[in-house]
């Protein structure tokens, strides 16, 4: 038998368009794909970003024809017409690819905000299917999913519906997919919701390192130049980072370089101006090939996230640009993060005070910082993008019951 697959991978917002880490390890993973010869098409939203990355042009293969529940960082409501017809579009999206491409694998990215019921779709139609968790869609998916929410109101009528509509009511995710889990942090909160996949596995996602490569030698001097690199979101604690350098020396600069919610972005300004740091703090959008002169100009670099992260690419970027870390360690990162070794870590809930203490710490001990770059770049050799690509494909030659 061929190794070769025909491969349809399905997801929400695929690059140039979209927002964080889980798109750019999506389009990795299909590139990796592609040059070891499998066939991939990508399904996915016509999501439009603000100001993509002009160095990165539109992949072949990419078709943006689905339709999604999230706007402009919100779920609308939308009416039984409108929940239909988006309901429709989605499901005749999917059957027509799968008649075209007729693909051995269905392969699950980024659902949050989706038609879940694309999940139960390909299942009934007997596609074995992988999906990739890179996120928490499957904590926050079925809530956000207007259809499934909705019809779970209506358990009595469920048969009725899908008769009438064409779209399957009864969605039963466990069983949809073999499960790809970005950190076991992750894999574990799945589990504590309730859910029981039948097969699962971990694999930590990986940079790369052939884009980020720093001085071997770390630099002895301290500018008080900090960055923060990520997503514009509250959950990031970006606030906490503005609040940060009220505690800090005046000549202290922060550089949040992203994109996301536009509302957010508004009221950290606002926190700016409240604090008087406003002409310390700059907000700026950079294209992904200039993220590695970021990291290195940056005498730190801020991982504030007060949520659980899924995993955390940014602090494992900056390791291998030589440049060290201050985080929280919360969720996924937590599983790499090592205080005194690898980073520096401080208590999420004790706000900015604590954030600078920690950035006060790296900047009084050379030592330390010695120590940092040298286990940092250690660590981020151990995690790159080829592992966790060669991963993905190992899930989804099990789904289709070829050898590895």
């Amino acid at each position: 038998m061929l190794a070769r697959l025909r491969v349809l991978t399905v997801g929400n917002m695929y690059p140039p368009h979209h927002l964080g880490g889980y798109e750019l390890m999506w389009r990795s993973a299909v590139a990796h794909l592609r040059d070891w010869g499998h066939e991939v098409r990508v399904l996915t939203t016509g999501y439009r970003a603000p100001g993509p990355d002009p160095t990165t042009p539109e992949d072949a293969g990419v078709f943006r024809e689905l339709r999604w529940y999230w706007h402009d960082h919100a779920f609308p409501r939308l009416s039984s017409r409108e929940l239909i017809a988006l309901e429709r579009h989605n499901s005749a999206a999917l059957r027509r690819h799968v008649e075209d491409l007729r693909p051995d694998v269905v392969n699950w990215w980024a659902m949050g905000g989706m038609s879940l019921s694309l999940l139960e779709q390909a299942h009934r139609a007997g596609l074995p299917a992988a999906a990739t968790v890179v996120d928490d869609w499957l904590l926050y998916g079925p809530e956000v999913d207007a259809w499934s929410r909705r019809s779970r109101r209506l358990r009595p009528l469920r048969t009725a519906i899908e008769r009438l509509v064409g779209v399957p009511v009864r969605i039963e995710l466990e069983r949809s997919a073999k499960w790809l889990f970005a950190s076991e942090t992750l894999r574990r909160r799945v589990r504590a919701a309730g859910w029981e996949m039948r097969e699962t596995t971990v694999a930590y996602p990986g940079i790369d390192q052939g884009l980020f490569r720093g001085a071997r030698e770390p630099r002895a001097d301290w500018g008080w130049r900090l960055l923060y690199c990520g997503r514009i979101d509250e959950r990031k604690g970006i606030d906490t980072a503005i609040q940060g350098l009220a505690h800090m020396p005046g000549d202290t600069t922060l550089t949040v370089l992203g994109g996301g919610d536009e509302g957010h972005l508004a009221e950290l300004r606002r926190l700016a101006n409240r604090l008087g740091v406003a002409d310390r703090v700059s907000f700026m959008r950079r294209p992904r090939s200039e993220l590695p002169a970021a990291y290195a100009q940056a005498d730190a670099t801020l991982f504030p996230v007060r949520w659980e992260e899924p995993f955390g690419l940014v602090p494992l970027e900056s390791m291998a640009m030589g440049t060290p870390v201050v985080a929280t360690g919360r969720g996924g990162s937590g599983e790499y993060l090592r205080d005194g070794e690898n980073c520096v870590l401080f208590d999420s809930e004790a706000g900015g005070g604590a954030l600078a203490g920690a950035v006060r710490r790296l900047a009084g001990d050379v030592a330390l910082r010695r120590r940092l770059h040298g286990d940092g770049l250690a660590t981020a050799a151990r995690f790159g993008a080829e592992r966790f690509n060669r991963a993905v494909e190992s899930l989804l030659k099990r789904a289709v019951g070829r050898s590895c």
